[in-house]
């Protein structure tokens, strides 16, 4: 629970449960409600409001980094420092994502060519899936 001492929180039960949560997740996106799911359903009572609380704390703290993709609900992955992009299924909100250098590039380009030195970006891309096709 090195992550919790280096930013600063206490190790508590709802806080190392939670990030164990993400550390050995089946997949990277959880909303609140995610989380306080999978929590009951392996027992833990740990209850939604301390979930969110959690969050926020890991949010503000750079563990997690939170998403406010279109028409959904805040999902929450872990921080990894390495930059990526979304492809989000418009039928069933799956959530895939990729790094591709030359997108990465094209970005750099067009903003150099409108006068503007990149800090950041988020690029979310909006379609359906081949399951949902």
């Amino acid at each position: 629970m090195k992550e919790l001492k280096k930013a600063g929180l206490k190790t508590t039960i709802p806080r190392v449960t939670i990030l164990g949560l993400f550390q050995n997740a089946q997949k990277n996106h959880y909303s609140a409600e995610d989380v306080f799911t999978e929590l009951r359903e392996s027992n833990h009572d740990i209850g939604l409001a301390t979930v969110y609380r959690v969050l926020s704390q890991f949010e503000q703290a750079g563990i997690l980094v939170k998403h406010n993709f279109e028409g959904g609900q805040s999902v929450f992955e872990l921080e990894t420092g390495k930059h990526h992009d979304h492809l989000i299924c418009m039928n069933c909100d799956k959530i895939v994502e990729f790094y591709d250098p030359e997108l990465e590039a094209g970005q750099q380009r067009v903003a150099k060519a409108e006068g503007f030195e990149l800090e950041e970006h988020n690029m979310v891309l909006y379609g359906i899936c081949s399951n949902c096709r």
